[in-house]
């Protein structure tokens, strides 16, 4: 008995330990983890991002998701972080989110210790910032946009707070080499050669992440920092999309759904890249392709019929996969510093000669429109999207399965707005004399109308000009000419646009914004309301680990891991360094409060820190304004739908081919009769569906319209059309399971008293071998 003891011990200490995810330290924290989507209409609407007002969203090639941690101290302070599959925070959202958090759960969360992101995809719904530059080329305010954003952020967060439950942080960091450049380069260069020289390269290259284990069910998320714009989309997308990041997303929640945490890809999900799903839950049934044909056959494609908003819920395949007995895993791949960063990392090339770019202006023989970045995947941007998602992906998972080192001691915090518009800044002179400065009131210079070779802008406009030229001068003081105490605050930006001293409708620009640090342990996050540089984060992240390390406190050493949260809270565009500033390529011309705007953040940010290891509390500062009961609205509504006499809503209208057979990595398409996407966002559901035949007659979902593979393309005749047409389109992966499939679109049609009613139809079977 004593022998049987002694080895059934060990053998037990071992199944704990794998029981536990080889992670055996005691938690420290409260963690709760919530995800709610967030996609917003899927027509009509202008994009945010390019200011292309040509590029009008028309489909959806896969769903955003707001994604929120919550870390408390049992007994005492707590923060929440929202990273979101959207352009950038806004303000307005954010005072509206925490209008009603207050209402829920009265100061528990408040703007000092909540902190909204985004990951800054340019392929989501605009119209949902209160600010008039950045509602331009949606035509205003568009209300379904900013009511998506401010619903699923609420969502998110009540569902990461009622899942509080002790549990364990645990941070890692590595480079990830092959996922960004740097755009601005000539810029770049300008900063000190001694300064550049401490760095390896002209972008940063690490990822941070941060593990979150739940004491009972082990791992339940990760979120990560890294930067990267969401740029691998163009300018000419339309369907809505999270690019890169929310890709990568996408990815890593797939990964862990099949492989149990464990961190192990199948060979099959090696090849691909992708995360295999539906293989493993769907059995190969059949390998008789004659009787899979004949199976096929006998499903033809159904009449549309009325549904249930529901029924497009009910069928989501996360729904159907998701383990109801424990938590979900949520992963978000947040911004950081990616404001010269580019994820078109073979370069920027001249779409007529083939020939690299002009390297300070970034043109083609003096035009910039012809100036285009390429992604990886280059000609294909769904390809390069997948490409650097994957990259960010693989990394995290490496990140993750090998994260040890657990984050302990306080949850703090501290906030404040700050008048950016004419702030006293203290810079250092040489000989070690200080001298004050000041910012100035918002200002675009001519560059920012050039755009980037992420996406190129328009006209006569170079990135590099700090001149200007007399014409658009002409136009720009049409609108508002800038004061010549304005001009010489912002030198040597040429004033395009003085948006900080426009007012009417009302205000143009933003001028008070949050400067925000939260601590978790020996991790803090600095949120920045905008885009900063490489070398501008070094600065800053620099200047506040200074803080951390050398004031006296005994709580921070040389291992504090210090990120920047880029686009958090509201948007103010880009922050450079003074010397990039100087060479006017699009970032500096497009950094609002003039040269001395990153020393006024890094001034500010010293304060938070300094308040932060000292227990001081600091004050509120002046309130940002709430726009919502100006704004004004020029997208027109939905009147109705309608189809052709005897057709139904949901129809087919091109059907696969008569006993069609497909392979792994073909095309399926199919088009319905379909009704406007703006009637409902079937938020939490889905408009397209892939539906696999399991036995002989029940359908299974194998993949929707928040699925890389599957894509739902809208359209109509022409724009005061009351008939549109779906497309769907399941580009069939290489894992997919071979059997019987059909392709079905969830819709809702507005009826010419208002109504609207759900309807669904589906295409006819065909294989898959």
């Amino acid at each position: 008995m004593r022998l049987i003891k002694v080895i059934w011990f060990p053998i037990l200490i071992l199944l704990l330990l794998e029981n536990g995810k080889g992670i055996t330290s005691a938690s420290n924290y409260l963690i709760g983890l919530g995800s709610y989507d967030i996609t917003g209409p899927a027509a009509d609407v202008n994009m945010m991002g390019y200011a292309n007002m040509e590029q009008i969203a028309s489909g959806v090639h896969f769903r955003l998701r707001a994604r929120t941690f919550i870390v408390a101290e049992p007994n005492g302070n707590r923060v929440v972080f929202v990273n979101l599959d959207a352009c950038m925070a806004s303000q307005l959202v954010t005072i509206k989110v925490l209008k009603r958090l207050k209402a829920r759960y009265g100061n528990l969360y408040t703007e000092k210790n909540v902190a909204i992101s985004g990951i800054h995809t340019h392929a989501g719904p605009g119209g949902y910032l209160q600010y008039v530059v950045y509602i331009v080329t949606s035509l205003g305010f568009v209300r379904q946009s900013f009511d998506v954003l401010v619903d699923g952020i609420e969502q998110s967060i009540i569902q990461a707070h009622n899942s509080l439950q002790p549990g364990s942080i645990y941070v890692n960091k590595g480079e990830l080499l092959d996922a960004g450049v740097n755009r601005s380069p000539s810029a770049h260069l300008n900063n000190p050669a001694e300064e550049r020289s401490k760095y390896k390269y002209d972008v940063d290259k690490d990822m941070t992440l941060l593990k979150f284990v739940d004491d009972e069910w082990g791992p339940v998320g990760s979120f990560n920092w890294f930067a990267t714009h969401g740029t691998s989309m163009s300018r000419t997308n339309s369907l809505i999309s999270g690019d890169n990041k929310g890709a990568a997303a996408r990815f890593m929640e797939d990964w862990f759904d099949q492989d149990s945490g464990e961190g192990i890809f199948s060979d099959e999900s090696k090849a691909s890249g992708i995360p295999r799903r539906i293989s493993n839950i769907i059995p190969f049934f059949r390998n008789n392709h004659h009787e899979l044909r004949e199976l096929a056959a006998s499903f033809q494609s159904s009449s549309g019929k009325s549904a249930t908003r529901f029924l497009s819920i009910a069928k989501r395949v996360r729904s159907s996969l998701r383990r109801a007995d424990r938590p979900r895993f949520i992963s978000a791949f947040c911004q950081a510093n990616c404001g010269d960063v580019s994820p078109n990392v073979l370069g920027a090339f001249c779409i007529d000669t083939g020939l690299p770019c002009d390297f300070n202006h970034s043109t083609c023989e003096g035009k910039n429109e012809l100036c285009y970045g390429r992604g990886p995947g280059y000609p294909d941007e769904f390809e390069s999207t997948r490409i650097i998602g994957e990259r960010q992906f693989k990394k995290a998972v490496e990140l993750f399965n090998n994260a040890s080192e657990q984050l302990e001691g306080k949850v703090d915090y501290r906030h404040t707005y700050v008048d950016f518009s004419e702030l006293q800044v203290t810079i250092p002179k040489q000989g070690g004399d200080t001298e004050i400065v000041k910012t100035c009131p918002a200002a675009m210079g001519f560059a920012f109308a050039a755009g980037t070779t992420d996406g190129p802008g328009a006209f006569d406009f170079k990135q590099g000009d700090d001149k200007g030229n007399a014409f658009w001068r002409l136009v720009r003081n049409l609108l508002k000419k800038p004061k010549q105490g304005q001009v010489d605050c912002q030198h040597p930006k040429p004033i395009l646009l003085d948006t900080g001293e426009m007012k009417v409708p009302y205000d143009w620009t933003p001028s008070i914004l949050p400067v925000q640090i939260l601590r978790i342990g020996q991790l803090v996050i600095l949120s920045v309301p905008g885009e900063f540089t490489t070398m501008a984060g070094r600065r800053l992240r620099d200047a506040v680990r200074t803080v951390l390390t050398s004031g006296g406190s005994k709580e921070f050493d040389e291992n504090v891991h210090v990120v920047i949260a880029g686009l958090t809270n509201t948007y103010s565009q880009y922050i450079t360094t003074f010397e990039e500033y100087q060479i006017q390529r699009y970032e500096g011309a497009s950094t609002l409060y003039g040269p001395h705007t990153l020393s006024a953040y890094i001034q500010e940010f010293k304060k938070l820190a300094a308040a932060l290891i000292s227990g001081l509390s600091v004050q509120s500062g002046p309130q940002p304004p709430d726009l919502l009961g100006k704004q004004i609205s020029l997208l027109t509504p939905v009147v109705m739908d309608a189809t052709p006499l005897g057709v139904k809503f949901g129809d087919v209208s091109k059907d696969v081919p008569k006993n069609s057979t497909f392979t792994r990595g073909e095309n399926v398409t199919v088009a319905f009769w379909s009704a406007c996407p703006r009637n409902d966002l079937m938020t939490e559901g889905t408009f397209a569906l892939v539906e696999i035949l399991q036995g002989e007659d029940r359908w299974v979902p194998a993949y929707d319209d928040d699925d890389f593979c599957l894509r739902f393309i809208w359209s109509r005749p022409s724009k005061l059309s009351t008939r549109s047409h779906a497309t769907i389109e399941w580009i069939i992966p290489e894992n997919a399971a071979s059997g019987v499939y059909r392709i079905r679109h969830f819709g809702a049609a507005k009826h010419l008293l208002g109504s609207i009613k759900h309807f669904t139809g589906s295409s006819s079977a065909f294989v898959v071998a």
